[in-house]
């Protein structure tokens, strides 16, 4: 596939290097020469120094031949402008970068895709929308919902108190057999290695597994592996940065009583008339006596998403000292999802990751309508379309040749979340959720082709 990627910024860079590991023909464009040494000399990929609002920098980046175009600069100006320019030109698809979430609020009304933007994606909203789904599944550590949670995908780490530690998948089935959850991943404490589990892969405490679950599921987990649904009212938000406004807003929304702190006095004035529901603080949310002062041992969550991610995480640290029940932490640095749960933050982010996710399903053959990584850990969530000629239609899941790198999670039809065994027969229109290691990808795709 024929990829062009406008902006050599964090979410471009990124992105083209998620992208060149997967042998795509990736051209980078950026106008300035710094942003693009480093993606020249580490990245298997076609740089371009030049404005991709320029037609000519277009046509010579092969612009008609692209099978996707993606603009990921820092003004969205220039990334409606890029695509709308590459459509004209001949790209088969393109995406824009935007941050004003009204783009996405009203996009079936504008009609972008008229003049020629296929997706918009907001790394900002897209990173408040995680920040409220990790809030509402409060004890666990990582979440993604498919089709409006009809499954979702939860990560926990298995303490002692976990019914299932210490037995195999298929005890485990045998015990519970009324669950509505299957496990998909796994990760033993102290390594850096995913299994994909199968009936004789036992859970071991300290464990990080991710389950997919039908809404009923959920309750079930939270007994099953002891924790406890703690009721989000009081919440703390370190930093007045786009994703922190996004995020207090959704959260007032839903009744939640919401503490914003933001060092810039000028930035928090306008940020407490911009939010009447929200009460905005003009400090230094690093002062451990100004945080006291504003009863952070009282919160049921503190979120740091402020622009550096040494201060979201050492603050984080700091409201856990202070028996705050949940920490979420915003972090650029993609090494640090490495340290999350050994040093104590509940969940970090990543706005490139979420992001390249959004952008990912493009890549993806088959029918592929949404796509997640799995954080700090080597595989992929993968929700395909059965189509009338794709290998798994009208055949039962025993009789799938799944790679043993890959497993199918669970089936929406009609609207309804599966969650599946091999007896199980795949239709058309299926939407199935498939968990599998990067090994196994090309395999998995050709199924539903």
């Amino acid at each position: 596939m024929k990829i062009i990627i406008a902006g050599a910024g964090e979410v471009g860079f990124h992105l083209a290097k998620l992208l060149s590991y997967e042998s795509q023909d990736i051209t980078l464009i950026d106008p300035e020469k710094e942003h693009l040494i480093y993606a020249d000399t580490h990245l298997d990929i076609r740089t371009m120094r030049g404005d991709a609002t320029s037609i000519k920098v277009l046509k010579n980046s092969n612009v008609s031949q692209a099978d996707l175009l993606i603009s990921v600069t820092s003004s969205e100006t220039t990334n409606i402008t890029v695509c709308v320019l590459a459509k004209q030109l001949g790209a088969k698809r393109t995406i824009a970068r935007i941050s004003n979430t009204e783009f996405l609020d009203d996009q079936e009304e504008i009609g972008f895709k008229g003049f020629g933007i296929d997706e918009l994606i907001s790394p900002e909203s897209l990173a408040s929308k995680e920040i409220e789904l990790l809030l509402n599944q409060s004890a666990f550590n990582d979440s993604y919902e498919f089709e409006q949670g009809a499954l979702t995908m939860v990560g926990v780490n298995l303490t002692r108190t976990a019914q299932f530690v210490g037995k195999t998948v298929q005890q485990a089935g045998e015990i519970f057999p009324e669950v509505h959850f299957m496990p998909i991943a796994i990760q033993r404490f102290g390594t850096q290695y995913t299994l994909i589990p199968r009936g004789d892969t036992q859970f071991k405490e300290g464990d990080q597994v991710y389950f997919i679950t039908t809404t009923g599921g959920v309750d079930e987990l939270y007994k099953l592996t002891g924790k406890t649904r703690r009721a989000m009212r009081n919440v703390m938000i370190l930093g007045g940065s786009a994703i922190g406004e996004q995020s207090a807003r959704q959260l007032t929304k839903s009744g939640i009583n919401v503490k914003l702190v933001e060092l810039d006095p000028d930035k928090a004035f306008d940020l407490a008339e911009r939010l009447p529901e929200t009460l905005v603080i003009s400090g230094d949310g690093r002062n451990v006596e100004l945080l006291q002062e504003e009863s952070i041992h009282e919160m049921d969550a503190f979120i740091a998403v402020t622009g550096n991610s040494e201060t979201n995480i050492i603050s984080c640290l700091m409201a856990k000292s202070k028996s705050v029940g949940k920490t979420i932490s915003l972090v650029e640095n993609m090494d640090y999802f490495q340290l999350s749960h050994s040093i104590g933050i509940d969940t970090l982010i990543n706005k490139k990751l979420l992001a390249a996710n959004n952008i990912f399903r493009y890549i993806r053959k088959g029918e592929v309508v949404a796509m997640t990584k799995l954080n700090n850990m080597n595989a992929e969530l993968l929700e395909f379309i059965v189509k009338p000629q794709s290998d798994v239609c009208n055949k039962r899941i025993m009789n799938i040749k799944v790679p043993r790198s890959a497993i199918i999670g669970g089936v929406i039809r009609e609207g309804k979340g599966n969650i599946v065994l091999g007896d199980f027969t795949i239709k058309e229109g299926d939407r199935v959720v498939v968990c599998c290691l990067p090994r196994s990808i090309s395999k998995v795709e050709k199924l539903f082709q």
